[in-house]
């Protein structure tokens, strides 16, 4: 009986040992113990910081995992618990075991053989409403650049590893908790609810999407809730001021006047547009109505906008449930002045308000099952002008200031503005200010996307095993009320001079009268997506060294528009039908000891987009990867180089989205107004039904081959390097055949084929670098340098061309085509003495003067045409860019900068000809500044002659105004302080551009720059954390 009471006894203390065990250790990182970090048991509410030495005790047991964040820079790593005593857990080193977020899963940063790039979350964060707009120069493989400025629509445009397709989305997948969503809603994100950013890139990674992730993908997971004691909360205040990085500068009225009777005198003699009376007038400002001088642009925009955005989150729960909660609010404005309050009653400005909320719950139904409930709202409520705003911009810069003034004096026979205006042959189309008041376009969107998420371990059955089920249902629906008045011109008929000086003057009414009332339209629009996904995973440890993740992925996808809106029937008939997807993947991954690694995926995917027989595709990869740093041998080298790791990949990936359309594979015959045309010559022509596009069975998917080899290391505990070289072939890429002879009746009629074939290549690198020099002094460093380029390497045309400078066939996607520019010519000797240009109209001394490119004989023909064109320059999508920047941290303060640059981009000056195609618009500074004349024969001048209408010779694209795109901007700074739980901060965006080019931010690309312009923003923020 003792001896029973005596095991009862001891089993009872061991019971009670177990129960009461604590888990003690030591927090480290480069410089020695941390004080103040916080150390938390997963799943459960225990949680201690650590001592001055570092030191901490906590309830625990065997089998746990804890959770320890670093006070300084708020990372956290995941460590597990294999005995009681932790000893060290460095912060540092332990980063390799943070969980990096993958195609349909997550892995462990050690064990991953895939190109993947995380980004912390508060790297995302700068004073602006579309998160892309983060991207530039912080991912490498991403490019990415800003083309407007215009509040709504200054998203990024953005590629990973650059575009590998002639005709087919090139934008990457997106994903969002799951689903996939467009880049409008990625840019809706606020980065305070993202918990993990991370960019797939090759093969390896993406090849599970099969048919949707041939660029690329970027998966984002927002933030869950925790077992906390009590609930965490964040606030975030920021107001930020707009102004525009670049505005084109224009002549004054006077100065216009004189360079138009100089573009009149170049093309005919005569007497002058505008006489010396004229010009005197306007430059002494004599009568506001008969010799007017308009500052357009001043007129319609201000010098800067205001802007806020709002952020309160609550995180928090206990051991059953836990949640994350935000709420988001964006107020965005434009600079155009609020003119329209003087004539109306409505303010047309752009005035943006968005409501964006993020809801997560999940519910811990046992130790083996969690339901996840997400919730993504985001409503807009927006107003703009009637007219756009990149269309009111290009109005303000383009209309000349002398033809007419704003506004004739008020009327007491009429109760509307008399606005002016311009009348004859060559009419200036708009009277800008006018254009702006006329009216107003409001609009309501809303999106939702709602996930339910299953998650269910069966360790109960078989240790490992478990179960993921994810359904999400997204819908976004956009109502818009445009209303617009019309409105009345006039203009100057006669006037005369008054003994008193003033002036005495009739108008005229251009066109009829119109009543000036409101007219209203209305439209909507919307879309919807259901996604369904299950995933049987199996993840296990054998012996500690052999270690298995292997899934089974099954997901279908079904998106239908709301709207079916179309020109034709059959357009309403495709718009109607829903758009399915569906698919099964399978990947195994197996590393030995964390030293050996070893990936395989395979995607077996269909679309409906195609015939069947070619609606599904198999898209199989494969990944090594070797951790030297972790054999014995390595041992010796820990304290300089801790983690060193060489990888590479192969796989396939696909692209359904080609063409621009839907089932491309289908005939399409039109009944109406068409027939045949055969013949030799093709000059028949007999009536009856036709085909626009014949049918071809044998159309598919574009295929990417891709092949990846890396390097990731980390060296003196502080510096991290990442290197990959990577190539890209697609093939089947979808194109309009261009070899088809006419005599076999396809003149006009569309045949598609998958004959094209583009390869892809280059390098990205990495570097981070942190240095705690003391606890009071932490500096930081990234840098990213991504190069890409790509070629042609099949196209459909013909074989032979006796200009081989035509050939598609080894140039690079998105170059220039066009002519090459020898100078202006100088005199007329110069003129008749070189090969005749038959481009357009006579030339003259001034002009723009070609290059004759000879033939595949090498002869030159002694003319210059459309056969005398070469590709030419960079393409418009940059080549390189790359980003780097310092931060530092000094006790309570912090100090940030960034730059962000882009090399090997070329951009052509185009549609900026003096007076225009009705020669009435303004003329740019820079052209009035340094242009030929006969005053002025400088053959280096920035532009040609000029001319009354727009020359061809002169405007066509080439040499002559190809500009080099490359820039270095200080694309952000940032200075804060921290108070307890309170940090203060001022901002900046876009604040320095070095360039060669200066006529616009060159970020915005070719073109004539008139565009809303991209903004300089400075910003004031103010976050507070209550815990």
């Amino acid at each position: 009986m003792s001896l029973l009471k005596s095991l009862w006894s001891i089993m009872l203390f061991m019971a009670l040992a177990a129960l009461s065990a604590q888990i003690t250790g030591t927090v480290v990182d480069d410089l020695g113990p941390i004080e103040g970090a916080e150390i938390s048991v997963l799943n459960t509410e225990k949680k201690v910081l650590s001592n001055e030495d570092g030191t901490f005790l906590i309830d625990g047991k065997v089998g746990d995992k804890l959770k320890v964040v670093n006070p300084i820079t708020l990372s956290e790593v995941t460590v597990d618990v294999l005995q009681l005593n932790m000893g060290e857990i460095n912060i540092v080193t332990n980063e390799v075991q943070l969980e990096v977020v993958t195609s349909f899963g997550t892995q462990k940063k050690e064990s991953v053989v895939g190109s993947i790039t995380s980004i912390k979350p508060e790297d995302l964060r700068v004073p602006s409403a579309n998160l892309s707009n983060s991207f530039a120069g912080r991912v490498s493989g991403v490019i990415a650049y800003q083309r407007s400025g215009e509040p709504g629509r200054n998203a990024s445009d953005f590629y990973i590893r650059g575009i590998s397709t002639i005709s087919g989305v090139s934008s990457p997948l997106i994903i969002l908790d799951g689903v996939q969503v467009s880049s409008g809603d990625l840019n809706s994100i606020d980065p305070d609810v993202i918990e993990s950013f991370s960019v797939l890139k090759d093969a390896t990674a993406t090849a599970l999407y099969g048919t949707r992730g041939a660029n690329g993908v970027m998966i984002i997971t927002t933030k869950s809730g925790a077992n906390l004691n009590k609930p965490k909360i964040n606030f975030r205040l920021e107001s930020y001021v707009n102004t525009p990085t670049s505005v084109p500068k224009m002549v004054s009225g006077a100065e216009y006047m004189r360079l138009f009777n100089e573009a009149s005198d170049n093309l005919s003699s005569g007497v002058a547009r505008f006489t010396e009376d004229q010009i005197n007038g306007t430059e002494n400002a004599l009568d506001p109505y008969i010799y007017p001088n308009v500052n357009w642009y001043k007129e319609l925009f201000k010098n800067s906008s205001h802007n806020q955005k709002v952020n309160f989150n609550i995180r928090g729960g206990g051991k059953k449930l836990d949640y994350f909660m935000s709420g988001t609010y964006n107020h965005e404005t434009g600079m155009l002045r609020g003119r329209s309050t003087d004539f109306f009653s409505f303010d047309n400005n752009i005035n943006i308000h968005k409501f964006s909320f993020q809801n997560n719950i999940n519910a811990h139904l046992s130790d083996y099952s969690k339901i996840s409930l997400r919730l993504n709202t985001q409503l807009t409520n927006s107003r703009r002008p009637s007219v756009s705003s990149n269309d009111l911009f290009q109005y303000a810069i383009r209309a000349n200031p002398v033809d007419f003034p704003i506004m004739f004096p008020k009327d007491s026979t009429v109760s509307y503005v008399r606005w002016g205006a311009f009348s004859g042959s060559n009419v200036a189309p708009y009277n800008p200010l006018a254009s702006l008041v006329s009216g107003y376009s409001d609009s309501f969107s809303s999106m939702v996307i709602a996930t339910l998420e299953f998650n269910q371990k069966f360790d109960f059955l078989v240790k490992g095993l478990s179960f993921n089920a994810l359904a999400t249902f997204k819908n976004w629906s956009s109502t818009t009320a445009n209303r617009v008045a019309p409105y009345n011109t006039f203009r100057l008929t006669s006037f005369s001079k008054l003994p008193n000086g003033g002036y005495d003057y009739s108008l005229g009414l251009l066109g009829t009268e119109s009543n000036i009332v409101l007219n209203s339209t209305s439209g909507t629009s919307g879309d919807r997506r259901l996604y369904m996904q299950g995933i049987l995973n199996y993840n296990r440890s054998f012996n500690s060294v052999h270690n298995f993740d292997v899934a089974l992925i099954y997901n279908q996808d079904e998106f239908n528009l709301n709207n079916l809106g179309a020109s034709t029937s059959y357009g309403v008939l495709v718009n109607s039908l829903p758009r399915r997807k569906q698919g099964v993947a399978g990947r195994i991954n197996y590393n030995y000891d964390q030293k050996y690694l070893i990936e395989v995926n395979a995607g077996y995917n269909g679309s409906e987009n195609f015939a069947p027989g070619k609606r599904w595709g198999f898209f199989p990869s494969v990944a090594l990867g070797y951790n030297l740093s972790q054999e014995d041998y390595f041992a010796s080298l820990k304290n300089v180089i801790q983690d060193l790791k060489v990888r590479a990949s192969w796989g396939l990936v696909g692209n359904d989205q080609i063409g621009g359309d839907r089932f491309l594979y289908l005939a399409n015959i039109n009944l109406y107004n068409r027939g045949f045309t055969t013949g030799i010559d093709q000059n028949y022509n007999l009536n009856g039904p036709s085909y626009d596009r014949f049918q071809n069975n044998n159309l598919t998917w574009e295929v990417g081959e891709k092949i990846d080899i890396g390097l990731e290391s980390r060296l003196f505990n502080s510096l991290s390097l990442n290197f990959d070289i990577f190539q890209e072939i697609r093939r089947n890429i979808f194109q309009r055949r261009g070899t088809i002879a006419n005599y076999l009746g396809t003149s006009s009629t569309i045949v598609y084929g998958n004959t094209a074939e583009v390869k892809n290549k280059g390098f990205e690198a990495s570097v981070n670098y942190t240095k705690n020099f003391n606890r009071n002094l932490r500096v930081d460093f990234q840098g990213s340098f991504t190069y890409v380029t790509n070629e042609i390497l099949k196209y459909d045309e013909p074989s032979f061309q006796e200009y081989p400078n035509l050939k598609n066939v080894g140039r690079s996607l998105y170059t220039h085509l066009g002519y090459v520019a020898e100078g202006l010519f100088y005199d007329w000797a110069e003129v008749n003495n070189r090969a005749k240009q038959l481009i357009s109209g006579n030339v003259a001394p001034g002009d723009i003067k070609y290059k004759d490119i000879p033939n595949i004989h090498g002869v030159a023909d002694g003319q210059i045409d459309s056969n005398d064109r070469v590709y030419m320059g960079y393409p418009t999508v940059p080549e390189i860019i790359y980003g780097f920047g310092p931060n530092v941290q000094y006790k309570k303060w912090d100090f940030g900068l960034y730059f962000q640059g882009v090399a090997h981009t070329s951009l052509a000056v185009n549609n900026i000809s003096p007076f225009g195609t009705n020669a009435r618009d303004n003329v740019l500074q820079w052209i009035a500044d340094s242009h030929w004349s006969p005053s002025n024969q400088d053959v280096t001048a920035a532009h040609p002659r000029l001319t009354k209408n727009d020359h061809a010779n002169n405007t066509v694209v080439s040499s002559y105004w190809l500009r080099n795109g490359a820039f270095l901007k200080l694309k952000n700074a940032e200075i804060g302080y921290t108070y307890k739980n309170m940090r203060f901060y001022i901002s900046g965006v876009n604040l320095l551009t070095f360039s060669k080019f200066k006529l616009w931010d060159p970020e915005q690309g070719g073109g004539n720059g008139l565009r809303y312009p991209t903004q300089r923003t400075f910003n004031a923020g103010f976050k507070m954390t209550i815990n």
